[in-house]
């Protein structure tokens, strides 16, 4: 190590050598020594600095290191700690944000008091201090640990390490495993996240998100005194209101609350780089190291924009993005200005219709799947029963709602003000409101207690049973209405000559044939570019010189107008890189027309299947269209403002840019979504692609969010090998795509399944865990598939992943104990997908 004033005292070392200038110099007071030795270290002593020419502290396990540097294009200095095992700097924690060094002079020294300080213009002018110095430290330690946490210690023996100060406790706009995300009561310090003030300057910015502990604990978001957003409380399994908290292979989120401490705080699962970053634009970013890819990957976001800003709707409000207008009034509400409900952004909120009589006997209107209301104002037990919370809520004629705090079904949460920042989530929170008897229309079951209703349900289900004769007649009656009303469309459209403007597509351009006619040369047959299930579709060149795809339905299309008014109403909304842009439509006399953004690749299958043009998709191409389409898919499950069930993915309808960026297409099949991911809605109308349709919509008709997984599954299994998984056949059994990957995964062979092509470009390591991943997503059961959120998350990770289980149609014979399908479902099975 180099000397700087006085030679630095080896650890363990008893000598010491010195010569007269130094020996001045140690007499003369200036008694701090600096590191320059090229052995990394990750502790600093009493009276040891860290000078800005290049010294740093780096952790024992090499993941994290301590020392100067200036953020993006910042010419300013700060002392920070990053990732030193990644290229790009990324900073996790800043000591001097709001007090930068303008140039390389500055010392970050440990003082034999114990406080860390960091000094500029030669030692003479104090920048930041930890303000950690105690009169009855003895012999203090500073360390870089492999969490990313500098710690200061007051080592007064081996055994006898004494916590006097870390950085943990100063949380800056970044949230790393281990860290402690709340308050500390004993203390009374706080523990949250601060947005930089730009890229490039770490200074406090605008935002802050903080765990608020007034009432029942939740998450909460300010742009400067301005509440922007909350995220809602802890039900148990993670945050009501933050979708990816669900438990995953990836993390596990842990909310610890007593009399000490409250504090939200995730563990790694597995080896990953992971963190979560409150940006300089108010967003939080959930992003993951990829080596192979030397970048940052955003695998999701919480947007600050009018889906999620706080009290939308006002006062008894809900707010529903997959609804128009976003905002309606609860069960027994009714708008506050109803002349001005929309036009003043709903803020004006909502009052009851009758009043509340608690004497003559209130009851309790059930509202599922919300975020629970604004909990600061709350009464909250964390062991009463729903039960117990009820006959609170009804005892205390001030108590208007009442719900449990866990989703599981214990504790309880009463409210006695209005009820704010209502959002209909898919989550399985249920919240009871109080209303005025008169709101049930002479029914007193919803006014009955829990052990009351019991006795009413013998009753109510004789009635229900005697209802379903009715029910069948009724439903006769309607299919023969709905028969008539299409037969009505129909012909109204047959009758008209102009443009017709379609509901809920205000904003989306309508073309005239014309206009569709000269762009596309009159559908010129050179111009055709495709053909599938809902017609022909040609290239088109619009004024302006804009390429269009224009997709006609032709009249012998097996999709009629419910798929043309599905795909615009549906695609309309979406906004998202992986995903088709519509650009307008076309309706005149009996002509139906889309018009797209041009993808000047075509679709996937047109390179995948053929034996010529699929040398072309070496494997960083197939991995990164892998990624992409899983992308696409978690955003139309989780992330836009409609939940979509796209129900007909497949090679030909994804599409392929310039770049070869893939984007999903095709929605004449998707049917929103209101349930969570292992709620199935039924049909007995089984649409989509035989060899991607998951097995319990194409025996049972039922769908979910599962039912997509699936298909990509099987797209992933698809990319891989170069295969169809239609017509798949092997010369060693009769077994599709899908049971010859399980074979060979079973075998340990699996990397026998990727396309002779990928040698030259594969990386092994990604394409086995392809396979792995398609192969979870592919399995019999859908409460065994993961959801989106887990598939991208394991497809980006290092990690060890579960074992997947036996895939659907898979005809051989078990393996490990590994029940095939049942007979029933196998034989239907066979008549969909062939052996």
């Amino acid at each position: 190590m180099e000397v700087l004033y006085v030679p630095l005292f080896l650890k363990h070392k008893k000598q010491l050598y010195m010569d007269i200038p130094c020996m001045f110099l140690l007499l003369s007071g200036v008694l701090f020594v600096h590191l320059s030795d090229s052995k990394a270290v990750d502790t600093i002593y009493a009276n040891q600095a860290i000078k800005d020419d290049g010294d740093t502290l780096v952790s024992p396990g090499g993941m994290f290191e301590l020392g100067f540097f200036s953020p993006g294009k910042s010419k300013y200095r700060y002392v920070g700690i990053w990732y030193n095992k990644i290229s790009v700097c990324t900073p996790v924690w800043v000591a001097n944000r709001e007090t930068p060094i303008a140039d390389r002079t500055g010392v970050f020294i440990l003082t034999h008091e114990g406080n860390l300080v960091i000094l500029a213009d030669g030692g003479n002018t104090k920048i930041w201090s930890s303000n950690s110095t105690s009169s009855t430290m003895i012999n203090p330690v500073a360390q870089i640990l492999d969490t990313g946490n500098l710690v200061l210690w007051d080592n007064t023996s081996t055994n006898n390490q004494n916590l006097v100060w870390q950085s943990f406790d100063y949380i800056g706009d970044t949230f790393i495993a281990g860290m402690k995300f709340g308050k500390d009561f004993k203390t009374g310090l706080e523990k949250h996240m601060t947005s930089w003030k730009s890229p490039d300057d770490p200074s406090q910015g605008e935002y802050i998100h903080y765990l608020d502990t007034n009432g029942y604990p939740q998450l909460f978001g300010r742009k400067g005194n301005d509440l922007r957003w909350r995220i809602g409380p802890w039900n148990g399994l993670g945050n009501s209101g933050l979708p990816i908290d669900t438990p995953n292979p990836i993390y596990t989120m842990e909310f610890v609350f007593n009399q000490e401490e409250i504090f939200y705080r995730f563990e790694l699962n597995t080896s990953i780089i992971l963190r979560l970053q409150l940006a300089w634009d108010g967003t939080i970013l959930h992003t993951q190291w990829i080596e192979r890819l030397q970048q940052w990957v955003v695998f999701a976001d919480i947007g600050v924009d009018s889906y999620n800003r706080y009290a939308v709707c006002g006062p008894f409000g809900s707010h529903n993005i997959n609804r128009r207008p976003l905002c309606s009034c609860l069960k027994g509400f009714e708008p506050r200005l109803p002349d001005e409900w929309e036009a003043s952004g709903w803020s004006g909120g909502c009052q009851r219709k009758r009043p509340l009589d608690c004497a003559s006997g209130d009851g309790f209107w059930k509202i599922s799947g919300v975020k629970l209301p604004d909990t600061r104002q709350s009464w909250y037990n964390v062991s009463m029963t729903l039960d117990e919370c009820e006959m609170a809520c009804r005892r205390n004629c001030s108590c208007i709602a009442y719900a449990n705090l866990d989703i599981r079904g214990s504790g309880c949460l009463l409210w006695f003000n209005e009820l704010i920042d209502i959002r209909e989530y898919d989550v399985k929170h249920n919240l009871y409101i109080r209303l005025a008897a008169s709101e049930f229309s002479g029914n007193k079951i919803s006014q009955l207690s829990y052990k009351q209703k019991k006795g009413v349900l013998t009753v109510v289900l004789s009635i229900i049973s005697a209802a379903l004769l009715s029910f069948a007649v009724a439903y006769t009656c309607k299919k023969k209405r709905l028969y008539m009303k299409r037969r009505g469309i129909w012909d109204t459209l047959n009758k008209k000559n102009n443009s017709v403007q379609m509901e809920d597509t205000d904003d989306l351009p309508v073309f005239s044939l014309y206009e569709i006619a000269k762009a596309t040369e009159n559908f010129s047959i050179n111009n055709k570019i495709g053909e599938g299930g809902f017609g022909l579709v040609y290239k088109g060149v619009l004024e302006g010189g804009r390429e269009v795809a224009v997709k006609r339905l032709s009249e012998s299309s097996k999709q009629g107008l419910d798929e043309f008014k599905n795909e615009i109403t549906c695609i309309a909304k979406l906004q998202h890189r992986n995903l088709v842009k519509i650009l307008g439509y076309c309706i005149h006399g009996n002509e139906m027309i889309l018009i797209y953004e041009y993808m000047a690749n075509k679709s996937l299958d047109s390179f995948l299947f053929d034996e010529t043009r699929s040398s072309m998709l070496d494997w960083p191409c197939r991995f990164q269209i892998i990624h992409g389409m899983a992308r696409g898919i978690l955003y139309l499950h989780q992330d836009s403002c409609l939940q979509i069930i796209h129900r007909d993915l497949k090679a030909g309808n994804v599409l392929l840019d310039a770049d070869m960026n893939p984007k999903i297409s095709d929605f004449g099949l998707a049917r929103k979504f209101f349930g969570s991911d292992d709620t199935f809605t039924k049909t007995k109308k089984v649409v989509g692609t035989y060899g991607y349709i998951s097995p319990e919509y194409a025996v049972h008709g039922k769908f979910s969010t599962k039912s997509d997984v699936f298909s990509f599954g099987v797209l992933v299994l698809e990319i891989v090998s170069g295969k169809k998984n239609t017509g798949f056949s092997h010369q060693d059994h009769g077994d599709n795509l899908l049971g010859h990957a399980w074979r060979l995964y079973k075998e340990n062979r699996s990397i026998e399944l990727m396309s002779a092509s990928l040698r030259d470009s594969c990386i092994i390591s990604e394409v086995l865990r392809s396979i792995h991943v398609g192969l979870l997503c592919v399995q019999h059961h859908p409460e065994d598939r993961p959801t989106m959120m887990s598939v991208i998350l394991m497809l980006i990770s290092e990690g060890v992943l579960p074992e997947p289980k036996q895939p659907a149609f898979f005809t051989g014979e078990s393996h490990g104990g590994v029940q095939s399908v049942s007979s029933a479902d196998e034989y239907m099975m066979t008549q969909l997908y062939g052996r």
